[in-house]
């Protein structure tokens, strides 16, 4: 065998045995990193700022950490909107808001961010992606301060990484039928 042949051969075994070795490496590395998410340490409360909603479905569309804290602010007449916070980093936030008489959920979902291309309901009373969502009330939702407005229920995640259908879609069901049960609804 020619000196040329045995080099050319030397290279591909050389070529070979660098690549199984960056593939090792990449492979032991990612199993040190951990690719399990982030544990979520905190305690979920059975009411979020006044609305009762299943601890588990608002857990799902939240991101790990060990605090969670909430607040309400009412950014205008019409809004209460009720922000949480993971390890002091805004994660979801769960409004009521008016809108006029005769809008629909996708009408109003595209007042929010990240609800582009959502799926929307058979009844066409809910709209939502991974990562928010509107959800209409039932028709007897009226109040005296609102009267030619439907009040919806919004769900929208922040940027937290969290994008999950399933989860929203399970959280804004769950959330809309929790406000129509309360005193917002009239």
């Amino acid at each position: 065998m020619s000196a040329h042949g045995s080099l050319r051969r030397h290279r591909f075994v050389g070529a070979a045995v660098s690549l199984s070795a960056a593939v090792a490496l990449a492979s032991t590395l990612s199993a040190c990193s951990g690719d399990d998410p982030p544990k979520k340490a905190y305690t979920v409360p059975t009411s979020l700022c006044g609305i009762p909603v299943d601890p588990a479905l608002v857990k799902a569309a939240l991101p790990g950490g060990d605090s969670l804290s909430m607040a309400t602010t009412k950014p205008n007449g019409g809004t209460v909107r009720c922000n949480l916070s993971v390890d002091g980093k805004e994660a979801l936030s769960l409004a009521q808001a008016w809108w006029g008489d005769g809008d629909n959920a996708a009408g109003v979902a595209q007042g929010y961010s990240h609800t582009d291309d959502g799926v929307l309901s058979e009844d066409l009373r809910f709209v939502h992606t991974g990562r928010a969502g509107v959800g209409k009330t039932v028709s007897a939702c009226k109040a005296t301060e609102h009267p030619e407005q439907d009040l919806y229920a919004v769900v929208e995640t922040r940027d937290t990484g969290v994008d999950d259908p399933d989860a929203i879609e399970k959280l804004l069901i769950a959330y809309t039928k929790a406000v129509e049960g309360t005193a917002a609804c009239g």
